[in-house]
């Protein structure tokens, strides 16, 4: 039969008495909300308790506080200076009508969930609590005489630089100040006493000044977060209907995989050269850029993307020769690059959003004042994918379709998260939103569903395949040789395209070029003059101007008339005088040139060598196999092997029944510990280890005496239990917890003690 052991201490109004009387599910949501209390296990609740007070623990909870739970932190700490305990109605009447009960209520209950606050009627801080506040306490009650937001801008922008330069002294630094012009006799024309007659100074006393919060936040251009009502605020929005929204992002989708795709085809015929730290230089992020006609801000968010993808990367590679590393696309870019076009975008887009970097740093200064380059260390950033996380769950908290300034959205933080307003200041908030938009996660502002999906573990790839356009099977040529392609095309019909054109510019459709150099790479990669009629025959809802029949025969008439082989290599033509062209060129003495017959020749140069050199002069040859079939000899570039970076991941946290099971662990502790202090259970004083104790422990489980066993775990932590032996062998001792009625197991070598307990 099983004894409960009550608790019972001197501890009584303390964290660790209020600790012990919560239900264990209490405590394991505590636990899972503060995880830092449990790593390592503590080896009781009097042990948890002390963590929970400790500065860094009680910081790290308050992190994520609103602007009303703050303050409700900053009422009790005022209260508790002058009373032990705090009733829940002087709260009310602090706060007064700046905040509805029911979110006062709801702010409380998650203060003493986490364990900052804690009794029921009567309240208490935890120790440290007051270090959480990012005012000095008591300011927050005090603020009937705060500025709002719009006066404080206006009141900057009158200042002479030496105010302007107190300001910032104590904005960057401790915002109190020691002054001999704090005094109401100090000359008004001194910079202090003007400031304390614009309110953008508060005078403490005769030698002491108080940056107001307001006036710091604006000064280090965060967003101002007026504590005059503590409500939840509201955003303005825009609103849109959801389809254009989902329109919207999907054609900005399609020209992201068509960017990311010129860019790995681009690093695969030109490498780019890495700096010595790892970075792409400016230099060669302005060069792709020129190549593709793109803006550099959105190159380099792009390359950043890829690079964490591992769709690129910087190493040696075969391809370029003995240099240094360069950047180059890995074996896993040809397998993106054959995807469908929601599954392309859906890799790019959920890298974005879990890589811990910060592409819009790329080129701002560092402390030395040089320009920060992309794809480099200095924008790694262990917070960077949880504050855009927490950027979006704020658009994704707004109506489908409804978006939401960078402003707004900033204040809106502010409130939530008044403790990291610093980093979800206007410009950092507008920076991811303007990457989100580049990437298609929002359009016109609002949160895309694809993205919402991303965001809440749905499928975002289904949602994006739903909103991108139809592909389809048709183009439109036209009499300048251009090809509109009015939408995505199938995937055949796409390949073909490329194959054949070039495009000239993008939008809601491509634009393809047809030209010579165009046909004879058609013509290299396989295709014959009649699959080229065909296709556009096919698949042209316009009729085929003769001027592409024309080009076509040409280029196909002359293509192919001198064969490069093996032989290293050979060349064969059915036209003697074109071989002695051929062999007349400057060119047969660097390919080492023998002609074998009138209509063959044999080099020691490779077949690319051979045909490279050969279009250099003018000619148009085509490589061929051994069974003189034209061999597609396109080359996708340099390749490294794939080093996709993984995202940064935190502690494993434990399971809900590994946390229960810990609590269980910790009140068998403490009622051991309490029953042996109140002298409910009298311990013998006979103590053994070594082969003594499994002599001990051999009598206790014959016997079935109640012991007390120390017990040191992996961590190597020392507790003291109080069970009630079951079994012994196999290198364990089993036994059931007299509390809870939990078998335990221990293992041999880790018992420390044993001794037999009387009750």
């Amino acid at each position: 039969m099983s004894t409960t052991i009550p608790s019972t201490g001197d501890d009584s109004g303390t964290l660790t008495a209020w600790l012990t009387s919560r239900p264990d599910p209490e405590i394991v949501e505590l636990v899972r909300a503060r995880p830092d209390l449990v790593m390592p296990a503590p080896p009781n609740l009097r042990i948890l308790a002390s963590r929970a007070e400790q500065r860094h623990s009680v910081l790290r909870a308050a992190d994520e506080l609103s602007m009303l739970a703050l303050m409700i932190i900053d009422v009790l700490a005022l209260e508790q200076a002058t009373t032990y305990s705090v009733p829940r109605s002087r709260i009310y009447d602090s706060i007064g009508n700046r905040a509805p009960r029911r979110a006062i209520d709801t702010a409380l209950a998650d203060l003493i969930r986490l364990a900052l606050v804690y009794g029921t009627s009567e309240l208490r801080l935890v120790t440290n609590a007051t270090a959480a506040l990012p005012w000095p306490v008591g300011e927050g009650i005090e603020s009937e005489t705060e500025l709002s937001a719009a006066e404080i801008d206006a009141a900057l922008s009158e200042l002479t630089p030496p105010e302007r330069t107190v300001l910032e002294r104590l904005a960057y630094s401790v915002p109190v100040g020691r002054t001999r012009d704090a005094g109401e006799d100090a000359p008004t024309d001194r910079p202090i006493p003007r400031l304390i007659a614009r309110r953008l100074l508060r005078r403490v006393d005769e030698e002491t000044v108080l940056l107001p919060v307001g006036v710091g936040q604006a000064v280090r251009g965060e967003p101002v977060t007026p504590k005059g009502s503590l409500a939840h605020p509201t955003i303005p929005t825009t609103k849109h209907a959801p389809a254009d929204v989902a329109a919207g992002a999907a054609a900005v989708a399609m020209d992201v995989i068509r960017h990311c795709t010129g860019i790995i085809e681009e690093l695969g015929r030109n490498p780019a050269l890495a700096l010595r730290g790892g970075g792409l230089g400016v230099r060669e992020l302005r060069r792709v850029a020129k190549v593709l006609s793109l803006e550099e801000s959105h190159v380099s968010l792009l390359v950043e993307v890829l690079s964490a993808a591992g769709l690129i990367a910087s190493g040696m590679s075969d391809a370029v020769g003995d240099v240094d590393e360069l950047w180059v696309p890995t074996v896993t870019a040809d397998g993106w690059l054959d995807s469908e076009p929601a599954r392309q975008w859906s890799v790019l887009a959920n890298t974005w959003l879990q890589m811990p970097r910060r592409p819009w740093l790329i080129g701002m200064r560092d402390a030395n004042g040089k320009p920060l380059p992309a794809l480099s260390s200095d924008l790694f950033s262990a917070f960077a994918a949880r504050d855009r996380r927490i950027v979006l769950e704020v658009l994704a908290n707004l109506d489908s379709g409804s978006g939401a300034a960078a402003r707004d959205v900033s204040r809106m933080l502010a409130w939530q998260r008044p403790r990291w307003s610093t980093r979800f200041s206007e410009d950092a908030v507008a920076h991811t939103l303007r990457e989100a938009n580049e990437l298609g996660l929002t359009s016109r502002g609002a949160l895309t569903p694809a993205a919402r999906a991303l965001l809440h573990g749905g499928e975002a790839e289904s949602e994006m395949a739903a909103a991108l356009p139809k592909p389809v099977d048709y183009i439109l040529v036209q009499a300048d040789l251009t090809v509109i392609a009015p939408g995505p095309l199938t995937r055949d019909l796409h390949d073909r395209m490329n194959a054949v054109g070039d495009v000239e510019s993008a939008g809601g459709g491509l634009v393809y070029r047809i030209s010579t150099e165009s046909v004879r790479r058609a013509l290299d990669s396989g295709l014959t003059a009649a699959d080229l009629h065909a296709l556009f025959s096919v698949h042209s809802k316009t009729p085929v101007p003769q001027s592409l029949t024309y080009l076509i025969d040409d280029v196909s008439r002359r293509h192919g008339q001198l064969r490069v082989g093996i032989a290293q290599s050979f060349i064969r033509c059915d036209d003697p005088q074109l071989v002695s062209q051929v062999l007349a060129t400057p060119a047969a003495d660097t390919l080492m040139l023998r002609a074998l017959a009138p209509t063959v020749i044999i080099s020691q140069a490779p077949m690319r060598e051979v045909l490279t050199s050969l279009r250099a002069l003018g000619f148009v040859p085509a490589g061929e196999d051994a069974t003189g079939a034209v061999l597609d000899l396109r080359s996708r570039g340099a390749r490294l092997p794939a080093r996709p970076q993984e995202p940064l991941r935190g502690p494993h946290l434990p399971s809900d029944e590994q946390l229960a099971m810990l609590i269980e662990d910790l009140r068998a502790t403490d009622r051991a510990a309490a029953a042996i202090k109140s002298g409910l259970v009298k311990v013998d004083g006979t103590r053994a280890t070594g082969a003594a104790t499994m002599a001990l422990l051999q009598l206790a489980v014959k016997t079935r005496r109640t012991v007390s066993v120390g017990y040191i775990d992996a961590a190597g932590i020392a507790t003291q239990r109080i069970v009630e032996p079951v079994a012994l062998g196999g290198g364990t001792f089993d036994a059931r917890d007299p509390g809870s009625g939990t078998l335990r197991q221990f293992t041999l070598h880790r018992i420390s003690s044993v001794a037999f307990v009387e009750w």
